[in-house]
């Protein structure tokens, strides 16, 4: 299993100095969020000039946004600063990606779609203009909301056979978990039947994970992931609590600490809660 942090928020110089300690730390990925404007948080900044920051910041630990929602962005724009940010890390970018939190201001307050057939339209295929792009030969697309003339984009990501993208889907929902198998990772969310979210449990885990083997083609490496917390001042319980969703099937713990940002620094200081 390998070990994330989601820094919650926080002034510039805060976060990327604790994307630095949570390298030292020996944390294996470290998370910036990507919103526009949320009420609640009085710092926010953009993610990707951030995670450009972190690359040249850190050497070896994964960075990435948790998460963009890609329906709200041109894609062709984000391919390109994807491919900056995977050059400046020498390969070290992780996306994940999602449907958005229509909370954001980003979404009610400037006009953007809210509605969730329309942003897992727009999902669909921002994805796959982005792995297009990405791909290094000539490439065109022609869908139902995006058009793209042929392109040929250089440089290619350092990634092969690109950056890894890590797709949230909503355990039942077949479609939702059906869009996963087509990239790299899973964050799994648990739907309830009235569209709500409700709590993930190990066996909802061990459900997906099983899905996943018996439907997904492609050979190359899929992860699970995993977003919850461990304790502060006890290792051990720590330990314990990632073990139940290791053995459940996920391959990432990330420690998510969306409301209690001072606990970040101590939190990731005592690193990731390792499994003996």
């Amino acid at each position: 299993m390998k070990y994330g942090f989601v820094i919650p928020g926080g002034n510039l110089d805060a976060v990327i100095g604790l994307a630095v300690k949570a390298e030292r730390a020996g944390w294996d990925g470290i998370f910036y969020w990507d919103a526009i404007f949320i009420k609640q948080v009085p710092l926010i900044f953009d993610a990707w000039t951030v995670l450009a920051a972190m690359a040249m910041k850190t050497e070896k630990i994964k960075i990435g946004a948790m998460l963009t929602a890609v329906n709200r962005r041109r894609p062709w724009k984000l391919a390109r600063e994807a491919i900056t940010v995977d050059h400046l890390s020498n390969g070290r970018l992780i996306i994940p990606v999602g449907l958005g939190a229509i909370e954001d201001g980003g979404y009610s307050m400037v006009g953007e779609p809210k509605d969730r057939k329309m942003r897992a339209e727009l999902l669909d295929e921002g994805l796959e203009i982005l792995t297009g792009l990405w791909s290094g030969k000539p490439f065109s697309f022609e869908g139902k909301h995006y058009r793209v003339s042929e392109m040929t984009f250089r440089p290619r990501p350092i990634q092969r056979p690109r950056i890894p993208i890590w797709v949230v889907g909503a355990w039942p929902r077949m479609k939702s978990m059906e869009r996963t198998l087509r990239y790299d990772g899973l964050i799994l969310e648990k739907m309830e039947p009235d569209g709500s979210f409700g709590e993930m449990t190990t066996r909802d885990m061990t459900e997906a994970r099983q899905f996943v083997m018996e439907h997904r083609r492609a050979k190359t490496h899929f992860d699970i992931i995993h977003e919850d917390q461990t304790p502060i001042g006890n290792q051990r319980k720590g330990a314990e609590v990632a073990r139940k969703w290791k053995e459940a099937g996920a391959t990432w713990w990330i420690e998510s600490r969306w409301a209690r940002p001072r606990e970040a620094l101590p939190r990731i200081e005592q690193g990731p809660p390792y499994i003996s």
